[in-house]
């Protein structure tokens, strides 16, 4: 048996993504054993294939079959949805190049399962056509959070079972060095990619830094991007945040995902704008202060009951309401709870994959 896994790379700077392509690789080879796993995203996979817009326009075309390459001999599609663009945030397009592939799937009679992700929001009208184009046939559609579930049938007009993120069906790692705060500190929101370019996030991360060391916290600084040739990068921006606070600060730079997930695992406190860094941390009992940017983090962490979600405010204020969370006595305590929750909720994916094996095994 074949499994594709889309929009997934398990070799991306970006450790958010490769832990949605393990954790799905994760669940598939639970319920299919013998299964072949590959992966695919928007960029080239190991043999060069890309699912981007030239791809899918060459396929219209019929010049060339880059999509019938990458679905060839496939007998299973879970999607991804790349976790959160099953949305209009990142532009029609790459929303039409989503909806165009489940598409091809179903028209060579390949079950897709929509794997856990946010669903929306959809700003214009003609992204909620377009998103519920490649839901005709879909087998299942999972949602990772309250929000998405209600979404998904408001408008995209299909029930969706709720589960959580895929993170938390990876294994526990052995815990690295010993350290007290890791702070990751987006590279996009320092540079103001993702925000008004007013300076508030570096402010408050700057202020942060300076409440925690006045508290007696020892901070070392925690990339959850890798260094790459792009703008999204979170080695980048460490000796700006250095220069800033004006402090030697400790520098943890992983090297892959499991690195990260033994940093995390050894860390008393993960603080991250990155939602997987908190994710990670959390999937390790770890506790993990969301410093959020988008409505994804807030309803997926607290359907897990972790309410350490910070939003954008003045510098000094948003500062003072981490540190809110950084001084709870029960951080801790609540953080070790959330794993077994996370697990139960992931029951749903389980229960689905199996289901799907199992009408496989009784059609031989």
């Amino acid at each position: 048996m074949r499994i594709l896994v889309l929009w997934a790379d398990d070799r991306s700077p970006n450790l958010g993504v490769r832990a949605l392509a393990e954790g799905s690789r994760t669940l598939a080879e639970q319920a299919f054993p013998d299964a072949e796993v590959v992966l695919q995203d928007f960029k080239a996979n190991a043999d060069g294939v890309a699912l981007d817009r030239e791809a899918i326009l060459a396929d219209m075309r019929r010049s060339d079959d880059p999509v019938a390459r990458i679905l060839n001999g496939v007998d299973l599609v879970l999607d991804t949805g790349a976790g959160d663009s099953f949305t209009d945030l990142y532009g029609l397009g790459r929303l039409w190049i989503l909806t165009y592939v489940r598409r091809a799937a179903a028209r060579r009679r390949i079950p897709v399962v929509l794997m856990p992700q946010t669903y929306g929001p959809f700003r214009r009208r003609v992204s909620g056509v377009v998103a519920r184009r490649g839901l005709g046939t879909v087998r299942s559609v999972v949602s990772r959070d309250p929000v998405s579930t209600a979404a998904a049938v408001r408008d995209l007009r299909r029930h969706a079972v709720e589960s959580t993120d895929v993170v938390f069906a990876l294994p526990h790692p052995a815990p690295g060095p010993a350290r007290d705060v890791l702070l990751n500190v987006s590279g996009l929101l320092w540079s103001g990619a993702l925000t008004s370019a007013d300076g508030r996030y570096a402010a408050a991360m700057t202020t942060l830094v300076d409440m925690l060391h006045g508290s007696g916290r020892s901070v070392s600084l925690f990339a959850h991007v890798l260094d790459n040739d792009g703008a999204d990068n979170d080695v980048r921006v460490l000796d700006d945040v250095r220069a800033a606070t004006g402090l030697d600060l400790d520098v943890v730079v992983p090297r892959d995902l499991d690195d990260a997930r033994s940093a995390v695992a050894g860390a008393r406190l993960v603080i991250g704008a990155r939602m997987h860094a908190c994710l990670n941390a959390l999937s390790v009992g770890t506790p993990g202060v969301a410093v959020a940017y988008s409505r994804k983090f807030q309803p997926l962490l607290e359907s897990l009951d972790w309410t350490a979600v910070s939003h954008p405010g003045e510098p000094d204020e948003w500062a003072r309401a981490i540190m809110r969370y950084v001084d709870d006595p029960a951080l801790s305590e609540t953080a070790a709870r959330v794993p077994s929750i996370a697990g139960a909720r992931l029951d749903v994916v389980r229960e689905e994959l199996r289901r799907i094996a199992d009408e496989r095994a009784g059609a031989r």
